[in-house]
């Protein structure tokens, strides 16, 4: 087929348009990040997600020589802090340091979401994955989860629990649906704001992040039943699972991830991706890492995607079989 000359001429100028178009996007990575760069955390300060965020935050300042900004947004099972990523301006300076709540299990906890966790952000890489500690007062006359579960039974919904995050709650309630104990679930806007009454005897136990609840533990301010993962935690090999603890098949834990708003230029996606993953890999995050009993977990943003998607089916599952109605 012969092209008319016009369309010869109109092809060759888009032809050529094409890689005007794509320049200022390469320019954009190649500079970025060109000023200091918000890490929005949809939890406390204080909290996991608060403390993997300036780790990271630390060791991207290191490798980008650009200042990280640590911005708090704790409240509503992390929503506010999630809504307000994702109405950010998509320019990569604005990213949201969060967790599996907004990301896999908000969507089968809440009719309607202000957010959506898959069409209003851009996937940049996993940061990390690890299991939660049981910690209970120790007032509290218990000393195993077997002892605990007797006497949740002996007394249904008497004691409680306190969750700031999806993962605390659903562990607690997966403990439930597994043994049939009843405990009743006080909320709260994030983990270590649970500490703090279950440390003053408001609420009678958790399941929390190791960052949040092995300091406690280690000072004697806490006692530590069990702990949620397939194996005993190397940071307090003296606490068995509670698979071990009388409750087989018992498994829970939590993830951390990095996402940046719809929109955001595919070239500065990939090189905060790959400044991310340098990041993680620095003095401050290791030390996180070590200290917490956190896995080091890092992904393309395409894998972090596909993991999402897997994690999200997996909690709606859990959700489902718990009962838990949408709010």
């Amino acid at each position: 087929m012969t092209l008319h000359p016009r369309r010869l001429v109109l092809a060759g100028l888009v032809a050529a348009a094409l890689p005007l178009a794509t320049a200022p996007l390469t320019a954009m990575a190649q500079t970025y990040p060109a000023r200091p760069v918000t890490f929005v955390v949809p939890f406390a300060a204080g909290s996991a997600t608060d403390q993997i965020a300036r780790a990271i935050g630390q060791g991207m300042t290191e490798a980008s020589g650009q200042t990280v900004v640590i911005e708090n947004k704790p409240g509503a099972s992390a929503i506010i802090g999630a809504q307000s990523a994702a109405r950010a301006q998509a320019d990569g300076y604005t990213v949201l340091i969060t967790t599996n709540t907004t990301h896999a299990a908000n969507e089968h906890l809440y009719k309607s979401l202000p957010y959506d966790p898959v069409k209003d952000f851009a996937p940049v890489t996993a940061l990390g994955k690890g299991g939660q500690i049981m910690v209970v007062n120790p007032n509290l006359p218990v000393k195993s989860v077997q002892e605990l579960l007797a006497l949740a039974k002996k007394e249904p919904s008497k004691l409680s629990f306190g969750s700031g995050s999806s993962s605390s709650r659903i562990a607690g309630e997966l403990l439930q649906q597994m043994t049939g104990a009843r405990i009743l679930h006080v909320p709260y806007k994030s983990n270590p704001l649970a500490v703090t009454d279950l440390l003053g005897g408001q609420i009678s136990m958790m399941i929390t992040d190791a960052a949040t609840g092995l300091p406690q533990v280690k000072s004697g301010k806490l006692r530590a039943l069990g702990v949620t993962s397939q194996k005993r935690s190397p940071l307090a090999p003296d606490v068995p699972t509670i698979a071990e603890s009388g409750v087989p098949g018992y498994e829970m834990g939590y993830w951390f991830a990095a996402y940046v708003p719809a929109g955001t230029p595919s070239a500065v996606v990939t090189r905060l991706n790959e400044l991310l993953i340098k990041a993680s890999t620095s003095a401050a995050a290791k030390s996180f890492y070590e200290s917490t009993g956190t896995e080091p977990y890092t992904t393309t943003p395409g894998e972090l995607a596909s993991f999402q998607k897997a994690e999200s089916q997996k909690w709606g599952k859990i959700i489902k079989a718990a009962g838990i109605e949408p709010e």
